[in-house]
């Protein structure tokens, strides 16, 4: 695109930072509005880390994307001269034998078809070689030793700064940003306070916010609020890699998994589940009786961490499509409007991927990857699996 192409881009996380980095490179003239400072303190891609995994089950195109995401973790790694990618394995266990059509089953099968050693762990090697595990409740599973997990508001951090570097004008702290239109036609960004940003096209990567700015996209996505629990042991050696890798505990039914002890200590545990509908304005509370809930799920399958002294709490927010699906597309009601959102709790892993996608179909170029995301229809039993997964 020639230089004079302008773009604004309402929302600071991995959509928006690694879309404007793209564009800028493309030659784009990019600004970026945020609400808040960068990392948002309430953004879903905030917090101390996420998960980074290859395991879809038989989703060829997410485990493809996956692999993509791992090489290039491991590429900024390098470039950034600081380890924010921890390839500490993906563990994950079954109460079960693992079944055909689960979600532990399939990964296994698919990842291994694709050349990947895998270790399949059973109760007894539980036992053996990952002893924080309740080995008498988990019977069946593997570990990957590619993937583990993120730093995941520091890089935000590091991708806004290179942003800015690269000449990404950033506003940060704008007071009640939303997009502006005349007409059906969308023609930048305006603040609450009068201030206007207009460009050629404009880009709202706003995460759990997006269905309250463009309200008429709310019966195909909504905010969900998703609790996540920081424990703080008296000794976390236990609970650090090899021993404790990222893990899911029999996630494909539960939605449990969690995280090893960070540099400060920290065990993270969260769910992905359904979740609770909510405005991402709203005031962030946990549900009554969710440290109880969480203790209890603890004390069931990691017995030695079900006492450790509570830190802190997080409730995030997912941006959730109804089929589980990003969204990513220019608006057909709407000219000028392009949408990428939808993060359904399992985006942040893709990150150096999402620039590319997300460039191409502001650009209309073909990306082998970005038709899963495009504008459609909401249908009633559609599902592509990622959200329970």
């Amino acid at each position: 695109m020639p230089g004079s192409s302008t773009l604004v881009i309402l929302g600071g996380g991995c959509f928006g930072l690694t879309a404007a980095l793209e564009l800028r490179q493309r030659g784009w003239q990019v600004t970026l509005i945020d609400q808040g400072p960068l990392p948002h303190p309430d953004a879903a891609s905030t917090d101390i880390s996420k998960v980074v995994r290859m395991d879809y089950a038989q989703d060829e195109q997410h485990t493809a994307m996956g692999e993509l995401s791992i090489r290039r973790w491991h590429e900024w790694n390098a470039h950034w001269k600081e380890e924010l990618y921890h390839e500490a394995g993906f563990l994950v266990m079954s109460r079960h034998s693992l079944q055909e059509e689960g979600f532990e089953h399939d990964s296994h099968s698919f990842i291994s078809q694709r050349g990947y050693s895998l270790r399949r762990t059973s109760s007894d090697t539980l036992r053996e070689m990952h002893p924080a595990w309740n080995h008498s409740v988990y019977r069946d599973g593997y570990l990957n030793p590619v993937g583990g997990w993120v730093e995941s508001g520091r890089v935000i951090a590091r991708l806004a700064a290179k942003a800015r570097a690269a000449g990404v004008q950033i506003h940060e702290n704008v007071p009640q940003p939303r997009p502006l239109f005349e007409g059906s036609r969308c023609t930048g960004v305006a603040s609450i306070s009068g201030q206007k940003w207009q460009a050629d096209s404009t880009l709202v990567a706003a995460g759990a916010w997006t269905p309250s700015l463009l309200p008429h996209i709310q019966d195909v996505m909504w905010a969900t609020a998703q609790t996540v629990f920081h424990f703080k042991p008296d000794d976390p050696s236990p609970f650090t890699p090899p021993q404790f890798p990222v893990w899911g505990a029999d996630i494909g039914r539960t939605g449990w998994y969690g995280f090893p002890a960070n540099a400060a200590g920290l065990v993270k545990v969260a769910n992905h589940g359904p979740g609770r509908r909510v405005n991402a304005n709203d005031a962030r509370a946990l549900p009554p009786g969710e440290e109880e809930r969480y203790r209890a799920f603890l004390r069931e399958t990691f017995p030695s961490l079900a006492s450790a002294p509570l830190h802190s709490t997080r409730v995030c927010l997912y941006c959730d499509t109804f089929d589980g699906a990003f969204w990513i597309d220019h608006d057909p009601a709407h000219s000028g409007l392009i949408v990428a959102a939808g993060d359904s709790g399992h985006a942040f892993k893709f990150t150096p991927v999402m620039g590319q996608i997300i460039a191409d179909v502001v650009e209309h170029k073909p990306n082998p990857w970005s038709h899963r995301y495009r504008w459609r229809e909401k249908t009633a039993g559609t599902s592509d699996g990622a959200r329970a997964s």
